[in-house]
């Protein structure tokens, strides 16, 4: 039998894009809230890491719109790397919003070869429900573990940001957030670059929450 759901769901989603499109453009005066602390507070050397800044091209930055951002490799002492990227904006506006890695990452020539979220237990916090994709690109594979944070929020969906953006325009006059966004290369098997990942965030979860406004 088919979605007759389908139909009334994609509407939705126009709706809500459309209404988050015209009230960008209301409130593309609004200022632009800073972080707590730098990124560059994000420890370098964390646990059994050891971090180095790879600094992306200005004309790049620019196309990001970001106000900061983090992007960075982290080595263990056994030899497993990943990378971190973090980009903030102190407010999105029309033509500054968070780009998505299912944009970004095909653009790079990587395909999706699997889709699905994680709840991430944190120390000291409430668990946070995050994306957890798997990608190819010839013969590489990687882990990507990524979420949108900003305003006191921690979701995986884009459109659940989309929708928390807009009311939190609305009533805190407030459009500022995040997204975090973590690769681990696919070396054996799957369910170790996720542990291995997972242990990573957990570890550098309480620097990032000093750092994104509530």
């Amino acid at each position: 039998m088919p979605d007759s759901s389908s139909p009334h769901r994609f509407w939705v989603i126009v709706a809500i894009l459309v209404a988050a499109t015209a009230l960008l453009h209301a409130t593309n005066r609004s200022s632009k809230l800073p972080l707590r602390q730098s990124l560059t507070h994000i420890p370098l050397n964390i646990a059994d890491w050891r971090g180095a800044d790879f600094p992306i091209e200005k004309r790049l930055v620019v196309a990001l719109g970001v106000d900061e951002y983090l992007n960075r490799g982290y080595v263990d002492s056994k030899g497993d790397s990943l990378e971190l990227y973090i980009g903030y904006f102190g407010s999105q506006r029309s033509g500054e919003l968070i780009h998505s890695p299912k944009n970004c990452l095909p653009a790079a020539g990587w395909e999706w070869a699997r889709t699905g979220t994680l709840d991430l237990a944190l120390p000291n916090h409430p668990n946070i429900r995050i994306n957890d994709f798997r990608i190819v690109k010839g013969l590489q594979q990687s882990l990507v573990l990524y979420w949108y944070q900003g305003r006191g929020r921690a979701v995986a969906s884009e459109y659940t940001a989309k929708f928390w953006m807009i009311a939190d325009a609305m009533t805190r006059h407030r459009t500022d957030g995040a997204m975090v966004r973590e690769i681990v290369p696919l070396r054996g098997r799957e369910e170790d670059a996720r542990k291995l990942g997972v242990q990573f965030l957990q570890a550098i979860y309480p620097s990032l929450d000093q750092s994104i406004p509530d």
